[in-house]
Order: C-alpha cells, then structure tokens, then sequence
C-alpha cells in the first residue's frame, strides 16, 4: 500500500484510504439498510484500532447521528487515540438552506460537541450546492471567509471544500488557497465527471480526496446484490457500464471492489480514498481489496470500455 502523504504544510499526513461514516449513523432510504449502535461502535472501533484510522464525517451525516455516534466512541477511548485522522464538514441549515457565516460557526460548534473534541484535523465546507443562497458562502464575510477564521484560531489543522458540482466548487478552488478538496462519486469505475477539478486542485497545489468510489456501493457488492447508484435506486441505463465492468472482473477473477478501490489508488494525483463503511467486516475488507494483485489485462480492458464524464447526479 501506498505510503502516507503530507496536506500541503500542514503537517498532516494522511493514509492512502480514509473511512467515510454516513452510513454509520443508518440512513436506510439511500443504502437500503438500517446500522445499529453497536454495529456502528464495533465499525468504528475497527478503524481507530488501525495507527493510521482515518475518520471522515460530516454535520449533516443522517442529521448529526453519525457524528454522536463517532463522538460516543472517541469518549470511549478517553479522546482521540494519537496519529488518527478526524475530518468533519460544516453543513447549511437542513431546515432552511441558510450557508452564510453565523451558520457555518454554529455547525462547527454542533460537530466539536457531538464528537467531543476541541479541534479537528481537517474541516470542510460541505455541499455548497445546496445552499439556498451560494453568496452567502462565497461573499465578504461569508461562511468561507469563517471557514478560514477557524483555521486561524486553531480549530482546524487543515481546511478545504467538499462537494460535487464541478460548476460550484470550481470557481471556489481558484477564489482561495484551500489545502484539501474533495469529491465524491466523479472518480470510479464508470464515471470520471471530476477530472478537471482533480487535475486543477493538483496544479494549486490543493490535496485532493476522493470519496465514494463505490458510488454508493454498487461498485462494491456488484449489480446483483445492490439496487442503489449515487444514493438512488438504478436504472437499466446506470446498470449496464456496470455489467461490463463486472464482465471484466469475471474473467480474470477479480473483485469488483478491489478494482474499483484500486482505479482511485492508483492515481498519483489522489493522496488518499474515503470509502463508506458499516461493517467491522468491510473496513477489513477495503484493506485487502488495496492490496489485491490485478493482472495488467484487467486495466488494458477497463482503458478500452472508457468512463462517462457526465454528472452522476444530474437526474
């Protein structure tokens, strides 16, 4: 597996994968089941056992629930345990779509209560594209200019932008100086809609963190066990790049998982790959999947079949 790499000058260095938690809090209408406190305690106990667990979480993850839940862990362990990774992101009002400065202070506030820390290493601004009002964020004394306001007052190590829409993030990534992006979905099996974001971060100097490279799980448990892409149910459109994929991996008997983890890890301008997880078992699973020998075939074919570029959540 790769080795770890530094954020910028931040002093942070990060692992080759981080765990994303919003299925930990159970969010059954788009993963298609419940996670129960236990099973998410034992989830999260697996990944801070590892000296290199790296954490990603958001505010608005299933309305504060997986943040409570990590937050109840890390108590557990009578704080963080040394040399771990904790990213979090500051949410819009859920209510209202309210993303300006005022906001943005109250959602980091409601994130070092419900996690139990005093600072984080890595805060994002999440989803901007949600926001009722996007000038709320990116004007004078928005939340970005906040989101920066607590990396100089030490709440934050590193800070950076996480989202989807290349139209909204972008004019972001060139307005400021973040250290990290990241994105999620846009860089998998089937669908490279990020590749400029990913290839302008790179040129900024910006650490880039890709997340979702199952879309949601479908790259994961395959087209015949899981109905969700993207966080909706499929379609036979959405399905069939998939089938060709899983062809691929047929063939030369690999897991769908270890080739859809490995696109992302083999991009040298990836520092680190954020998969869901809500099993103790997928967590030790993600891991061997990073070191699953793929003949060069498999790459040479999946090259052939190409990725669409459009975005994935544009329906």
């Amino acid at each position: 597996m790769q080795q770890t790499k530094e954020i910028g000058k931040t002093g942070i260095r990060i692992p080759p994968i981080g765990f994303g938690s919003t299925g930990i809090g159970s969010i059954p209408q788009i993963y298609g089941y419940e996670v129960d406190e236990d099973r998410a305690r034992d989830t999260l106990h697996t990944i801070l056992d590892r000296p290199d667990g790296f954490i990603d979480t958001a505010r608005g993850y299933a309305l504060g629930r997986s943040e409570e839940r990590i937050g109840n862990v890390i108590r557990e362990l009578g704080g963080m345990p040394e040399g771990r990774i904790l990213s979090t992101k500051i949410d819009r009002d859920m209510d209202t779509s309210v993303f300006d400065a005022d906001q943005a202070r109250r959602s980091l506030e409601q994130s070092l209560q419900a996690l139990g820390v005093e600072r984080v290493d890595i805060l994002s601004l999440h989803d901007p594209e949600y926001a009722g009002n996007v000038s709320e964020i990116t004007r004078s004394g928005g939340a970005l200019d906040e989101l920066f306001r607590m990396k100089e007052e030490g709440l934050a190590t590193a800070v950076g932008l996480a989202g989807g829409r290349l139209d909204v993030l972008m004019p972001m990534l060139r307005d400021r100086d973040f250290d990290v992006v990241m994105t999620h979905n846009r860089h998998t099996l089937v669908n490279v809609n990020a590749a400029p974001l990913i290839e302008f971060a790179n040129s900024k100097g910006i650490t880039i963190l890709n997340a979702a490279p199952y879309a949601g799980g479908l790259l994961a448990r395959g087209s015949s066990l899981h109905h969700f892409y993207v966080y909706r149910p499929t379609t036979e459109k959405t399905l069939a790049p998939v089938r060709e994929v899983e062809n691929i991996c047929s063939r030369h008997d690999v897991p769908l998982g270890a080739l859809a983890l490995q696109f992302s890890m083999r991009d040298a301008n990836i520092a680190s790959t954020v998969c869901g997880v809500t099993w103790p078992q997928h967590v030790r699973q993600t891991l061997e999947w990073a070191d699953w020998s793929i003949p060069e075939a498999v790459w040479s074919e999946l090259a052939e079949l190409g990725q669409t570029d459009a975005d994935p959540e544009a329906a």
